[in-house]
């Protein structure tokens, strides 16, 4: 793995690499920050904090420190940008999913061709500024599952997402843990800050995600997340991702 140990040579530095369907890089961490920015197919995030998908021509911020795992689903290119934590006092502390501007897109493929040795005052140090500006200005996006602490709900959203496409209510939760609704509905909000309805949002469109970019089709993929309707799921879809699913299948070849 890349600057795990080693320091990088300037602020910031950029990376380049295609990887195969179905590629695992295992549980990792780097001593610097990191932006991966997808040009087609999907990655999932995984750390102890929770499940992130990286969408094509989105990113994702990981601070430094941070272990997770990569899972490549369909045909991916990937663009990093390693960033040296101490090169900005405000730099993000939290893992996310980030809208990437068409300035922070430019500013990556030139970042591509920088030297190691980067002249002070010079054009190539006036990039590395720039993108550091640009990170301090990330637009998040809700690509992401928080995992739950305590066992009993560790254990529900598991054998929810077995079986995702079940027309899942509190009720079923409650039924699962013996215990009452009202207590469901506290154990999401105290350990994950959402309710049980928006946690399932989530993982079904997360999972509609990795289905899309696997190959799977719009009805396939409605289907195996719980919709009965394909229409309603492309307006679930488009609300949330802001494309069509037809769309972001283009988007992630």
């Amino acid at each position: 793995m890349l600057f795990q140990n080693n320091h990088l040579p300037n602020s910031v530095v950029a990376y380049a690499q295609d990887y195969e369907h179905g590629k695992f890089e295992p549980y990792h961490a780097h001593n610097c920050a990191q932006l991966i920015h997808t040009l087609s197919g999907v990655i999932r995030v995984e750390t102890r904090f929770g499940s992130w998908v990286i969408p094509p021509n989105r990113g994702m911020w990981i601070p430094a420190g941070v272990e997770h795992s990569l899972s490549m689903i369909g045909l991916v290119k990937v663009r990093t940008l390693f960033i040296d934590p101490l090169a900005r006092a405000d730099l993000p502390h939290d893992c996310s999913v980030i809208d990437v501007s068409m300035l922070l897109k430019a500013l990556i493929i030139e970042a591509l061709e920088l030297p190691d040795d980067i002249v002070s005052g010079g054009r190539d140090e006036r990039i590395v500024e720039l993108i550091l500006d640009e990170l301090r200005r990330l637009s998040n996006v809700s690509f992401y599952v928080p995992s739950p602490s305590s066992d009993a709900l560790v254990s529900l959203c598991e054998h929810i997402s077995q079986r995702i496409a079940h027309d899942w209510t509190n009720a079923d939760g409650a039924h699962i843990l013996g215990i009452s609704e009202r207590s469901v509905t506290r154990k999401f909000q105290q350990e994950m800050s959402l309710t049980f309805a928006e946690w399932l949002r989530r993982k079904r469109l997360l999972l509609a995600l990795e289905y899309l970019a696997s190959g799977k089709s719009v009805l396939d993929t409605a289907i195996l997340i719980g919709y009965d309707s394909p229409s309603a799921f492309s307006a679930m879809f488009k609300s949330r991702v802001g494309v069509s699913p037809t769309d972001y299948l283009l988007q992630s070849q």
